[in-house]
């Protein structure tokens, strides 16, 4: 599994390929083997050119680029995401979540997407809404036509 913080958990004095190679490191994959999929999964969510730069050298987008790729890079079954566009202007949250869509939909790769924001709900093919911790609604992209989604 791979998760996406929305408050992005980075290690203030690791680079971008640091803080992403890390993961795989702790399971054993060997140094040069993390580094070429660290800088590869960089590139992928396009930070090929900032992956010595720390977090606090990055923008917030950047930032949760370089969480997405930690996220991303022992390529998981699943993605849990908690409000991963929740710190971006609508521009950022646009590519970060054309990103998921695409890992989604090209790589079969789950996403499993925590959000209060309805404009990214609405982009989503599977939507489940919760009130006061109850399912309130469960409906696929071609069911929506009828759901309010506030």
């Amino acid at each position: 599994m791979g998760f996406v913080f929305q408050s992005f958990n980075l290690i203030p004095v690791f680079s971008a390929a640091e803080n992403v190679e890390l993961p795989l490191l702790l399971v054993g994959t060997r140094p040069r083997e993390a580094r070429r999929r660290a800088l590869a999964t960089l590139g992928r969510v396009g930070l090929g050119h900032r992956v010595e730069h720390r977090p606090s050298e990055l923008s917030g987008g950047e930032q949760q680029r370089v969480t997405i790729a930690r996220a991303l890079v022992g390529r998981p079954a699943i993605v849990w995401a908690d409000e991963p566009t929740g710190n971006l202007d609508s521009a950022m949250a646009d590519q970060v979540m054309d990103l998921l869509g695409e890992l989604n939909r090209d790589e079969g790769q789950t996403i499993v997407l925590v959000t209060h924001d309805s404009a990214i709900g609405a982009r989503v093919p599977r939507l489940i809404r919760m009130r006061d911790g109850r399912l309130v609604a469960d409906v696929r992209r071609t069911e929506r036509r009828d759901l309010a989604l506030d």
